[in-house]
């Protein structure tokens, strides 16, 4: 590289555009060439080529460290991603599993509540059988007691106007005879 740069340096031809001679501390050109010459073998030899190179590596070596990094937080990202979904996948089953289950409680509790729900209107409709055949034998029996007190208000305002002492006193007698009989 250093020997190319010379060759460049001496081969630059627009001082030949000059009048008089080249190589003269005259000809401003040549001056400019010695400045930039001695500017350039001042660079080498305080090694900056080196140290511009040295900084250009450190920093691809920055850049590689960096992206390796990004790289391997992607790789993270998309782990800790797909263990996020595994897991969301795994609740949403789960839910689903629940809300099945719930499902099928409510029907076996609807099944049970319609059960439960015939049986006891079945003991209410029992029970109020029972009480219809109970108010009636009720008021059979009330009929019954009032028919029989009714005959035996009338059977007695019929005795009483029909029945003379005579024959009080023999139905009297005939009566204790007959109790007299099936005591013995």
């Amino acid at each position: 590289m250093k020997k190319l740069t010379v060759l460049l340096v001496l081969l630059a031809q627009p001082a030949l555009a000059n009048e008089g001679p080249f190589f003269s501390l005259k000809n401003p050109e040549f001056v400019v060439v010695i400045g930039f010459v001695l500017f350039l073998a001042l660079l080498v030899y305080l090694k900056v080529p080196g140290l511009i190179g040295g900084m250009l590596d450190k920093r691809a070596e920055g850049i590689k460290s960096d992206l390796d990094e990004a790289k391997a937080l992607r790789e993270e990202a998309q782990t800790i991603l797909a263990s996020y979904e595994r897991k969301q996948k795994e609740v949403q089953e789960q839910a689903d599993r629940i809300v099945e289950a719930a499902k099928a409680e409510a029907e076996i509790a609807a099944t049970q509540a319609k059960e439960d729900l015939k049986a006891s209107i079945a003991r209410r409709l029992a029970a109020a059988d029972e009480q219809i055949a109970s108010a009636q034998a009720s008021a059979v029996k009330e009929v019954r007691d009032s028919a029989i007190a009714v005959a035996v208000a009338a059977a007695e305002d019929v005795i009483a106007k029909k029945l003379t002492a005579a024959d009080g006193n023999a139905l009297i007698e005939d009566s204790i005879k007959d109790v007299a009989a099936k005591l013995h």
